[in-house]
C-alpha cells in the first residue's frame, strides 16, 4: 500500500503495514506476518511491532491537528509481552493533545485477540509554522 492515512512512506509498505482505519485520535492497522518480518525463533520481530506501534500511534496523533503536515517521534516505549504471530491488529489511541505535542497509547493484538504488546508514545505535531523548525541531527 503506497499511502498510509495520507502518508507515503517506503518503508511501511516494505513492512507490509497496511491503514484500517483513522478518525480524530484513533488509528488501527494491521500486518499479516511474512517469513522476512519474523525473528530467529520464527516470532514477529520486535522491530517491526516497535514500527507499526509508530506509525499507528502517529497516525492517532496526526488525525488530531487537520493542518499539521506530519509528526515526529519524541518518545516510544514498548513492552513485548507475548510472542508475535500472525496477523497483528494495532490499535493507538490520543490520551492527551496540546498545543504542539501528543501523547498517545497503543497495543498489538493477534488474530485471536491476544494481548502482545503494549506502547506510550509522545509525538510533536508538525505544522506548516513549525516544519523547517525540525532538524535530522
Amino acid at each position: 500500500m503506497s499511502d498510509f492515512f495520507g502518508i507515503h512512506s517506503p518503508f511501511i509498505e516494505h513492512c507490509g503495514i497496511v491503514a484500517v482505519e483513522r478518525e480524530p485520535g484513533l488509528a488501527r492497522a494491521r500486518v499479516e506476518l511474512t517469513p522476512p518480518l519474523l525473528n530467529a525463533a520464527g516470532n514477529g520481530h520486535g522491530g517491526l511491532l516497535m514500527t507499526l506501534f509508530d506509525v499507528t500511534l502517529a497516525a492517532a496523533a496526526r488525525g488530531m491537528r487537520p493542518n499539521s503536515t506530519g509528526v515526529a517521534t519524541v518518545d516510544l516505549n514498548v513492552s513485548f509481552l507475548e510472542p508475535a504471530n500472525g496477523v497483528l491488529d494495532c490499535e493507538g489511541r490520543v490520551l492527551r493533545a496540546g498545543a504542539s505535542l501528543v501523547f498517545c497509547e497503543g497495543e498489538i493484538r493477534d488474530a485471536a485477540g491476544g494481548l502482545v504488546a503494549k506502547a506510550m508514545g509522545t509525538f510533536k505535531l508538525i505544522t506548516p509554522r513549525t516544519a523547517g523548525q525540525i532538524t535530522s541531527d
